[in-house]
């Protein structure tokens, strides 16, 4: 799917792309269809790195304009060595810039402009699960996850705390967390 319009931009968001994206995929549904993709190596211990750089999207096969490397560890004292935040948090980060790339684009659309958006993300968890030390009783990933942003720009406060409400309705990874999602694990051996 090429998408070639003039620019608008609000909030570095490209308006007119975003509405012809839009009414590219209300017309042919299949454009909708991605698959994004990791690719994961053990280092040693906790360490390991995945690589991002292909995927599938717009009824094609596509190429990020460059290859992403995520290096993920545990801290000393979760028996790591600390080359990288931990899986659980990467996904903290996951949640908040998920609802800040649709913040941005909602407030484009809407006509708002932004003059700040900054979030602080919080993830309870109890390594009893994770040990198993609980007897089942405690869940192994996050009880609970907080997310409180700033938003600042030019409306008021209802029209801001809305564009919220609206990126969080409309979040990927919100509904991966809120919502059970089937994950298939294939094991290859040899």
């Amino acid at each position: 799917m090429t998408i070639t319009t003039e620019n608008s931009q609000l909030n570095g968001v490209d308006t007119t792309t975003l509405f012809a994206t839009r009414d590219a995929v209300k017309e042919t549904h299949e454009i909708a269809k991605f698959q994004f993709r990791a690719h994961n190596e053990w280092v040693s211990g906790t360490h390991n790195r995945s690589t991002v750089s292909g995927f599938y999207g717009a009824m094609q096969e596509m190429q990020h304009a460059q290859e992403s490397v995520v290096v993920s560890d545990h801290p000393a004292v979760l028996v790591g060595e600390d080359h990288g935040p931990t899986p659980v948090e990467y996904l903290l980060h996951a949640i908040a810039a998920c609802l800040t790339g649709g913040i941005a684009n909602i407030a484009a659309a809407r006509g708002v402009r932004l003059t700040k958006v900054s979030s602080d993300v919080e993830g309870d968890i109890d390594l009893l699960g994770i040990l198993g030390l609980s007897g089942g009783s405690v869940r192994n990933g996050y009880e609970q996850i907080k997310v409180t942003f700033h938003v600042e720009g030019d409306a008021d406060d209802e029209t801001l705390r809305g564009i919220v409400e609206q990126a969080r309705r409309r979040s990927a990874v919100y509904d991966v967390f809120t919502n059970p999602t089937p994950v298939v694990i294939d094991v290859v051996t040899g």
